[in-house]
């Protein structure tokens, strides 16, 4: 799907391991998910990877000279043509380490920016990365850049023309970025129409979220019988997708796939793709899915609940506990999974491959979304004809009868149901 006829650019990953940082991340881990992360685009071949132990940060050059002069042979050695080193590097590093190893040099926001520029595929997707991506380059102007001359898909950090002219300073930058608020103000004006849309929806909303790569589009794809793009990647889904599926008891839901988190994700792509995610904050059940086979489960778990509290989900939003890929699982651990999760309310073991604990999570859904109903009388003009046709198609109306001056309608409905109709433009 993603695949192109593009030259492969052979990459060196580096993760800096800075042992005063505290809250720094365990090492391996970080250091396979940024391999990771170059795999996901169809471009880059990884030719070597390597944790980097620093007592502190140089400031000019990141590494210790020491460690430049032993990187530089070794990424002659594996003729890298780019670097990718798993944190923030300043413009003044990136700068001096590019003059000093005679390569490119991509740090962890530039290269998620990278990925989520291939895989954007809505038009308020492409525009946003194209605002954040811009936004990244503006403080970089200290380097000859050719990314605006969009030769190729992507944002051209990793591929283009070369670095032979500057062609992007912070003038030419601005006058982009105002061109694409304009066309992202147009923009808003649809998502508004969707969000509208939303309201008119009689069913409840379900939003899968997770770490990247945690199984949510294999399982969105189970549940719907929706052909979503799932593959072992990182980010192979960026768009959201949503589709209504019918609940064990005919209860029926609207199921919305998103985008999956990541640790340290670029604020950039927070803000622009708070819209994006706007299906989140709007959904009545979240339903967060963990790859519970990844030995760094609970520390992406503490990410994603970090980063849907910076879009605004409260801690007493409604949400299941998806404990996914336990087939991956050894059969003593898969057991003790079965078992705890079994014991906790609101969570769950599932295989979104052998479809193992789906059966038990659609109850629960079923149960998380179902509402007490009430008996009520409304009265509709003639000229609500929207209103009216939205409790049909909500299946909640037991009579209506024409009177001189509209509609009598008697609903038997859920307090949700309710909430929605109240919702309902004029």
């Amino acid at each position: 799907m993603f695949e192109r006829d593009r030259p492969v650019t052979r990459a060196f990953v580096l993760h800096p391991d800075l042992k005063s940082d505290r809250d720094r991340r365990d090492a391996d881990p970080a250091l396979e998910e940024a391999v990771s992360l170059a795999a996901a685009l169809p471009d880059l071949t990884v030719v070597g990877a390597e944790i980097v132990r620093l007592p502190k940060l140089h400031p000019g050059m990141l590494f210790g000279k020491g460690k430049i002069a032993e990187l530089k042979d070794r990424l002659k050695a594996e003729e890298a043509e780019l670097v990718l080193v798993d944190g923030h590097v300043t413009p003044v590093q990136q700068r001096n380490l590019e003059k000093e190893w005679g390569v490119k040099l991509l740090d962890r926001t530039g290269l998620i920016l990278e990925i989520f520029s291939d895989r954007a595929r809505t038009a308020e997707g492409v525009l946003q990365v194209e605002m954040a991506a811009l936004s990244y380059q503006r403080t970089r102007l200290v380097r000859a850049w050719t990314h605006l001359e969009r030769q190729r898909g992507g944002l051209g950090f990793v591929g283009g023309p070369g670095e032979t002219q500057i062609e992007a300073d912070r003038r030419a930058i601005d006058l982009q970025l105002q061109s694409l608020k304009a066309q992202l103000a147009k923009v808003v004006k649809t998502r508004a129409l969707h969000r509208a849309a939303r309201a008119k929806v009689p069913y409840p909303i379900v939003a899968l979220v997770g770490y990247t790569n945690a199984g949510k589009s294999t399982l969105f794809n189970r549940l719907t019988g929706a052909e979503v793009f799932a593959k072992d990647m990182l980010f192979a889904t960026l768009d959201p997708t949503m589709r209504q599926i019918e609940l064990p008891h005919g209860e029926k839901i609207i199921m919305s796939d998103t985008v999956g988190f990541i640790s340290d994700l670029p604020t950039e792509l927070v803000a622009a793709f708070r819209a994006t995610l706007e299906e989140v904050l709007d959904a009545d059940l979240i339903v967060h899915v963990r790859d519970i086979s990844h030995p760094q489960s609970q520390e992406q778990a503490d990410d994603v609940m970090a980063i849907l509290g910076t879009l605004g989900v409260s801690d007493t939003a409604p949400m299941l506990e998806v404990w996914n890929k336990i087939d991956r699982l050894s059969p003593e651990a898969h057991d003790g999974m079965m078992t705890q999760s079994a014991r906790t309310e609101d969570i769950f073991a599932t295989s979104a491959i052998t479809g193992e604990g789906l059966d038990a999570l659609l109850e629960a859904i079923t149960e998380k979304t179902k509402d007490p109903r009430t008996a009520e009388v409304l009265t509709l003009g003639f000229a609500d004809g929207r209103a009216r046709a939205w409790l049909f198609d909500a299946g909640v109306v037991t009579d209506d009868r024409q009177t001189d001056d509209g509609y009598r309608m008697e609903v038997f409905w859920t307090a949700l149901q309710k909430e929605r109709f109240s919702r309902l433009p004029d």
